[in-house]
């Protein structure tokens, strides 16, 4: 019986924390053969000069960006860039047949004039970007499955929706008084150098940043919009703590029914999650830990209500770099070809 054929993939940007998370994840996944990695400032570098703890198990060499050379490659291409080097990319790759998946926020919006008011870049790929599937398979796994442009969704949005949706889907809370005060670690930013992100400044130490102008805000609000079925606006805050990975989102609304108990919202929400293997509702008086979520593919949430103020409270704990990340755009590609959601992909995080 002959070898069987596995799916050629490529990652342009695989030098970045998003990168290096794909390359491992890849390299474990049984249907998938990574056969490109591209960038820019490392050209001509082998990715285990880059990642020595890689390079027993990868010889591949970082190429230059050519899309034409790509598509010829690769079957689905992972792009994990900076915000707007996507978009300049990812139509010449669908034109040749690509399937792609785009880590920045160049494809999660549906209105790309919110995008450019943002992110300050404008666009001339609205046909294409308006083809684009919001890629957060617990609420579009059917639009997902029949897409060939899946722009993933941010960390924070991800924990932040996941903790959100089941109120806002079945009308449990008044939508407009939702708060998300969301804490990640600093990998959430990215591999850069950048002041805040130095351990003399990180290390014990909390600090608020972009309040109440956070570009994961519009992302928020889009997708709780399309959930409401009405537009809203949401308060984000997020906050930078001295940790490598993990997010933790709370999220605090009034409920619509205060007769409702904490017992009453676990057992909808562990309806509404049911068929999603990613997702654990934590039991009654259970909260999560984002160290539970660490290098695994799960969110952990819990609930709880405060009878004294009619609001709800949920926490939402992932993995930034995986169900944030890399991890969910694989979770993506699983439905796009029709496999398992959970092939290749880690169910069971590092503990301690």
């Amino acid at each position: 019986m002959g070898k069987l054929r596995r799916v050629p993939v490529g990652i342009v940007g695989a030098s970045g924390y998003g990168g290096v998370q794909l390359v491992r994840l890849l390299m474990d996944h049984p249907e998938v053969e990574m056969v490109y990695l591209g960038g820019e400032s490392s050209i001509g570098k082998s990715f285990g000069d880059l990642y020595p703890h890689l390079a027993h198990a990868t010889n591949l060499l970082i190429e230059a960006v050519e899309p034409e050379i790509i598509a010829h490659r690769c079957e689905v291409v992972f792009l994990s860039l900076p915000n707007g080097l996507a978009c300049q990319i990812a139509p010449k790759l669908l034109e040749k047949g690509c399937k792609v998946l785009d880590l920045s926020a160049d494809y999660r919006f549906s209105d790309l004039t919110t995008y450019t008011n943002w992110y300050g870049t404008e666009r001339s790929d609205r046909t294409i970007a308006a083809t684009a599937v919001y890629g957060l398979p617990e609420l579009y796994r059917d639009r997902i499955a029949e897409a060939q442009l899946i722009g993933c969704p941010g960390s924070y949005p991800t924990a932040s929706l996941l903790a959100l949706s089941p109120l806002l889907k079945q009308g449990l809370i008044r939508p407009e008084t939702a708060i998300i005060d969301a804490k990640s670690g600093t990998s959430s930013s990215g591999r850069q150098a950048q002041t805040n992100l130095l351990l003399a400044e990180a290390d014990n130490s909390i600090a608020a940043f972009n309040v109440g102008r956070h570009r994961h805000t519009p992302e928020i609000e889009q997708i709780c919009s399309d959930l409401a079925g009405h537009e809203l606006m949401i308060q984000f805050t997020p906050h930078l703590i001295p940790m490598v990975r993990g997010i933790l989102a709370t999220v605090y609304a009034t409920m619509s029914d205060p007769g409702l108990v904490r017992d009453d919202l676990i057992t909808i929400f562990s309806a509404f999650y049911r068929n999603s293997p990613w997702v654990r509702v934590c039991g009654s008086g259970v909260y999560p830990q984002t160290k539970w979520a660490n290098g695994s593919n799960l969110c952990y949430i819990g609930v709880e209500v405060d009878p004294r103020t009619g609001r709800v409270i949920v926490m939402s704990a992932i993995d930034n770099l995986i169900k944030g990340q890399a991890g969910q755009a694989i979770q993506c590609l699983n439905l796009m070809m029709g496999w398992d959601e959970t092939l290749g992909l880690p169910k069971l995080g590092f503990y301690p």
